[in-house]
């Protein structure tokens, strides 16, 4: 039976036409596989399936997933993540410290928690997100925090009660690969390809209900607050309460990013 395995162009061109078509003749691909995206098995001559390439400085590391969980893609990462990702490194998300934003101000950055949140008598996956100090707008020397209305121009809403899921923010994403959290991206520059406007320092574990809520969905809902405005819970139910206090008191903005699969 032909495998029916997708190596996109982009894959194609890093690992070149050789490597590539002895993939697709099955010379070189696993019958089996774990889904780098949902951990769930997967085999190749039964349904549609997607190569997906992690480069870093160094080291490139070719994995396998559900054609319906992750398109055959390129993913650029640094090498400390590469190989933390390849060791299986587990890291709560709310006791990281991930890279600051674009226009950050230097001693500020953002703290990422992921958890469950029930909406219209569902849970969907949720990236909570609050910097540990107020964030300037770029070339800005005042002491004003431009955290909300920064993502407000970039698209999410202002959000005064948690009851509807929130619209799709177009262009921006959530990468989960390999079964962790890589990163948020936005919009490149005049259209160009997506870049980091988050990027964890190591790849975050996420619990197993939150992976499979994400993979249902195909999205992620973003919540985000100004530095004091949520506080880094430790469970979804106290979550889920600073969640509904930032928004009743105008301190939170929403937005639902689909799995990043460009």
């Amino acid at each position: 039976m032909p495998r029916m395995l997708d190596v996109g162009d982009d894959v194609r061109a890093e690992i070149g036409d050789e490597e590539a078509d002895r993939l697709l003749a099955g010379e070189s691909a696993p019958g089996t596989y774990d889904c780098t995206s949902c951990r769930t098995p997967g085999d190749c001559e039964q349904e549609r399936t997607s190569t997906v390439l992690f480069v870093g400085e160094e080291t490139a590391v070719l994995a396998f997933a559900h054609a319906g969980c992750l398109p055959s893609q390129v993913v650029r990462v640094s090498e400390e993540q590469l190989q933390g990702a390849a060791r299986s490194i587990g890291a709560d998300a709310a006791q990281q410290q991930p890279e600051p934003p674009a226009g950050a101000a230097e001693q500020a950055v953002l703290g990422v928690t992921s958890g469950l949140v029930l909406l219209g008598g569902e849970l969907h996956p949720a990236l909570v997100v609050e910097p540990t100090g107020p964030i300037a707008r770029p070339g800005s020397t005042g002491p004003g925090d431009d955290f909300l209305p920064l993502l407000i121009e970039q698209g999410f809403m202002p959000l005064t009660e948690l009851s509807v899921v929130p619209s799709v923010l177009h262009g921006w994403s959530v990468l989960l690969a390999m079964g962790q959290l890589h990163a948020v991206l936005q919009p490149g520059a005049d259209g160009g390809r997506p870049v980091a406007w988050w990027q964890a320092h190591q790849p975050l574990q996420v619990t197993e209900g939150w992976r499979t809520a994400a993979n249902k969905h195909q999205q992620v809902l973003m919540f985000a607050g100004p530095a004091g405005s949520i506080g880094r819970q430790p469970r979804e139910d106290l979550m889920r309460d600073a969640l509904d206090r930032a928004a009743a008191g105008g301190h939170l903005v929403t937005a639902a990013l689909p799995l990043a699969g460009t």
